[in-house]
């Protein structure tokens, strides 16, 4: 399984984007919870998920970034 793209992260827009922040981080500590009961099946997963999340925060703070550039001007 490759790992995802940050070209598909950034077709997201914003709301988007923060939705799937949040539905990765809660899938990571779902991945944890099994770890910690011995029923994870997939330990793979958390490195997708991991770099996931951070290509996900990534962009978000490119987009802080360019917004709060665009408002200084």
């Amino acid at each position: 399984m490759a790992l995802p793209k940050i070209e598909d992260v950034r077709n997201l827009n914003d709301e988007d984007l923060s939705t799937e922040i949040l539905n990765v981080k809660r899938e990571l500590f779902r991945l944890r919870l099994e770890k910690a009961t011995r029923q994870l099946k997939s330990p793979h997963l958390f490195k997708h998920k991991k770099h996931r999340l951070a290509q996900l925060l990534t962009v978000e703070r490119e987009r802080q970034l360019k917004k709060t550039m665009n408002d200084e001007r």
